[in-house]
C-alpha cells in the first residue's frame, strides 16, 4: 500500500527549434542542441534526467497506481500534464525524460498514459518554449 506524495523540480531552457508537434510524446532533455527532427522535445539543457531523480521518487513512480502531475512553467505561462507510473519503469536514462500517451515503455520513459503530448500544449507556452533564453521550470509530483 502506498500513500505518499513527493515532488522533484528541474530547470531546463527553451530552444528556437522547439516544434511541439508530436502527437504521442513530450520530452525534456539534458542535450543542448535540438534539430527539427526532435518534434516531441519541449525543453533542452535540463539540469536533471531520469537517472538523477531521487530514489524515493522513483520507487513511488514504479507503483502501478502512481499518478504523476507535470507542471511546466515558462515565464508567466504554465501547463499541467497528468500521467501514470508503472511497475515496469526503468528510470535510468542519463539525458532524457519522455512522457507518453501510450503505455509503451523504454529506458527513456518517465510516465505513460498521459493526457497530453507535445502537440496538445497551448500555443502560448510553445511560443515561450521557442525562446532559447526562456528558463523552464518543471515540477514532477507523484502520488499513490
Amino acid at each position: 500500500m502506498c500513500a505518499v506524495e513527493l515532488t522533484e523540480a528541474l530547470i531546463a531552457y527553451g530552444h528556437e527549434n522547439v516544434l511541439a508537434t508530436n502527437r504521442t510524446t513530450l520530452e525534456i532533455t539534458k542535450e543542448k542542441h535540438l534539430t527539427k527532427k526532435g518534434d516531441c522535445i519541449i525543453a533542452v539543457s535540463a539540469d536533471r534526467a531520469l537517472s538523477d531523480l531521487d530514489l524515493r521518487f522513483k520507487k513511488i513512480l514504479r507503483h502501478d497506481n502512481a499518478k504523476l502531475t507535470i507542471q511546466i512553467e515558462a515565464g508567466d505561462t504554465s501547463e499541467i500534464v497528468h500521467a501514470l507510473g508503472s511497475s515496469r519503469l526503468i528510470l535510468l536514462h542519463p539525458t532524457d525524460m519522455v512522457v507518453r500517451k501510450s503505455d509503451y515503455l523504454s529506458d527513456r520513459t518517465l510516465a505513460v498514459k498521459a493526457d497530453k503530448a507535445a502537440i496538445d500544449l497551448s500555443d502560448k507556452i510553445v511560443k515561450r518554449l521557442r525562446d532559447p533564453k526562456q528558463k523552464v521550470t518543471i515540477k514532477l509530483t507523484v502520488t499513490c
